[in-house]
């Protein structure tokens, strides 16, 4: 059965409510990107660009002009100071839509939602005022300022998941893009050992990070403690909610291994981030990776 479409009103009020969250994203993503320095990626090889790759001998079509006269007199061969060829790259962006990003263990505390349209906005912008195309994964990537508002909005008016996890979609990915994914991964992510393998093939190279809150880290929970997901699909009554809390550390170290694994595997960065650290460090984080 096909489930009722939204009606008119029902969509009208959720957008004037991600509307009202809009302005304050932007201006917190502006401060945070304002402490990354941007700057276009090096290719890793020599071609037109500004910082210095290596020193080369000298060869035939070399012009005097071309010569680094220093280099050359410590030694009896000429040498040429080649620059590091850098070029705009395009960036696609996803963040997990999931119901359970909508999570925050106590007040006053950010969702990882919020967290991740904070880091995923603040690194677009930080990627458009370096020259980069960059777009929310599916949509088109375009550089210019406009372009951060476009994504501001689309990631603030995104239509929720049904189920406390979603996915990217594979066929959204283009060639010799850059790709950044993040997301909590608390539900064993499955569909990420093809997604990574159909990539790889495309030359598609990025950056997983996992999302948590404090207490997804830590697993504070003592007595008796009803676990349920947010979509309400998954619900755990337990009795003794501390005498599980060494069995989930030790099943979140061996996600986080998994992840690690096969990110090292297609030539991908894995990281980490809980809501209360700093999001600069993720976020400094991110845009390293993706030059690398």
């Amino acid at each position: 059965m096909t489930p009722p479409k939204p009606r008119m009103a029902e969509l009208r009020s959720r957008a004037e409510a991600a509307s009202a969250h809009l302005p304050g994203l932007i201006l917190s993503a502006e401060r945070l990107a304002a402490m990354v320095a941007p700057g276009a990626h090096g290719l890793r090889r020599a071609g037109p660009g500004e910082d210095f790759w290596q020193y080369r001998p000298a060869a035939q079509g070399d012009s005097a002009r071309a010569i680094d006269w220093r280099r050359s007199a410590r030694s009896d061969a000429q040498f040429v100071r080649d620059r590091e060829a850098q070029t705009a790259q395009a960036v696609a962006i996803w963040v997990s839509g999931g119901q359970g990003m909508d999570f925050a263990g106590g007040p006053g505390r950010p969702t990882k939602a919020a967290r991740a349209r904070l880091l995923a906005l603040a690194l677009a912008m930080v990627l458009l005022r370096g020259g980069e195309k960059v777009g929310l994964l599916g949509q088109p990537a375009r550089a210019g300022r406009v372009q951060g508002d476009r994504i501001a909005e689309a990631l603030v008016t995104a239509a929720p998941v049904a189920g406390d996890d979603d996915q990217p979609d594979a066929d959204a990915l283009r060639p010799n893009q850059r790709l950044v994914l993040i997301g909590d991964f608390l539900e064993r992510p499955d569909w990420l050992p093809p997604l990574l393998a159909r990539a790889s093939a495309m030359g598609v190279r990025g950056a997983m990070m996992q999302l948590l809150d404090p207490d997804e880290e830590a697993f504070p929970y003592a007595g008796a403690v009803v676990f349920r997901s947010l979509s309400g699909r998954l619900s755990h009554d337990s009795r003794d909610a501390q005498g599980l809390r060494a069995a989930y550390l030790q099943r979140l170290a061996e996600r986080r291994d998994w992840l690690s694994a096969q990110a090292a595997g297609a030539g991908w960065h894995f990281g980490h981030h809980a809501t209360d650290h700093a999001p600069a460090v993720a976020l400094e984080w991110l845009y390293q990776v993706l030059g690398g």
